[in-house]
């Protein structure tokens, strides 16, 4: 019996011994594979090294973050098209301008933005005055975009421009009845003045401009005067005062240029047959010329991808894109050598104000507190 128990436990042994052995191979085998296979981040790496065409030398996807405050189509197709040519990724960023500048302000140097875009040149002084910005130094866009469209400091640059007119109900009006924004407010035109609220910046910015040129006091009369000839309180946007004329509500109003070019290239019929029976008259040609509003870039104080960045303003200031971004918006192009749609150039040369964008900032305030002061809502 114990001769029996005994070789019974030797095979029990050598089983065990054959088993150990077979696991100890096969571990030995899983440490070489671990050894030889990468982990996930090292297969991630690994795929960004092989596509240098999306990454750059430090293995990073190029990218440039754009904080926009504008939101029109064309805007995107240009970054599509940068994107095609360069490689680098445009991210659209939307919001408001006094949202985004806040998030920057908050941001600080953790921020991943790259650009700041938006309508206005109060409001881009706005952003350089609160430090957001850092000077943008590149001599293709110092050649492809005038003095008078940039910062001084060259903080931002501007991509776009408007002009604020005078449009007027081809039917009942003359355009030699029409002379200056000043005249607006005299006795001839009482109940026929249609134009947005006094909560549209572009209303606050063309006022600021009045006090910059003439005078508070004479900007104050004007208001005045303004308000008492609405053919009805303000409402709606740009293309409602169209609307408006043609519904015969009032006979002229203040509108920006692009939106008259956008209604006449619009897919509702609706708008283009109202566009067609306005006209468009640029005033104070003979005085401080008509208004500007801009639209600007500028680069953000702690862009992570600046070389990028400066890359996307160039672009975007080259006669090829501001062809692009005229046609597409029927805004007026910076560069001088881009072409402009027909209509644009059907309306021909003008004379322009003549100012410091910074200085609509400055007088925003005492802008919206005279247009309070009038009356008008």
């Amino acid at each position: 019996m114990v001769k029996k128990y005994g070789t019974g436990m030797m095979a029990v042994m050598l089983m065990m011994v054959l088993v150990l052995a077979g696991c100890g191979a096969g571990n030995g085998n899983n440490a070489a594979g671990n050894a030889a296979s990468p982990s996930p981040s090292q297969e991630a790496n690994a795929t960004a090294t092989e596509t240098p065409s999306e990454a750059g030398n430090d293995g990073k996807e190029q990218v440039v973050n754009v904080y926009t405050a504008r939101h029109y189509d064309i805007d995107s197709q240009l970054y599509d098209a940068f994107t095609q040519e360069t490689g680098i990724k445009v991210n659209e960023i939307k919001g408001t301008a006094e949202e985004l500048v806040e998030r920057l302000k908050r941001e600080g140097e953790s921020s991943e933005a790259d650009l700041f875009v938006t309508v206005d040149g109060g409001v881009l002084n706005y952003a350089k005055q609160n430090g957001v910005l850092q000077p943008i130094e590149s001599a293709a866009v110092d050649s492809q975009v005038p003095a008078e469209l940039r910062d001084t400091d060259n903080n931002w640059v501007g991509i776009a421009t408007r002009a604020r007119v005078i449009v007027y109900a081809k039917d009942r009006v003359k355009p030699e009845q029409l002379s200056t924004y000043e005249d607006l407010a005299s006795e001839q035109w009482k109940g026929k003045v249609l134009v947005r609220s006094s909560s549209s910046l572009y209303n606050q910015s063309l006022l600021a401009s009045f006090i910059e040129l003439n005078g508070e006091q004479a900007a104050e009369a004007w208001t005045k005067g303004i308000v008492a000839n609405f053919a009805r309180d303000p409402e709606g946007g740009d293309r409602d005062q169209a609307k408006a004329i043609v519904a015969g509500a009032g006979d002229v109003a203040i509108m920006n240029t692009y939106y008259v070019g956008q209604m006449l290239h619009s897919k509702e019929a609706e708008e283009v047959k109202v566009a067609e029976q306005i006209g468009v008259f640029f005033p104070n040609q003979d005085t401080t010329g008509a208004h500007l509003n801009i639209s600007g870039v500028g680069l953000v104080k702690h862009s992570k991808n600046k070389e990028n960045a400066i890359k996307l303003i160039e672009y975007l200031t080259s006669a090829p894109a501001q062809t692009k971004l005229t046609q597409g918006s029927y805004e007026f192009p910076v560069n001088a050598e881009a072409e402009k749609p027909e209509l644009l150039q059907e309306w021909g040369p003008f004379k322009a104000q003549t100012l410091d964008f910074a200085k609509l900032g400055e007088h925003n305030k005492q802008a919206v507190e005279l247009m309070n002061k009038a009356g008008w809502k």
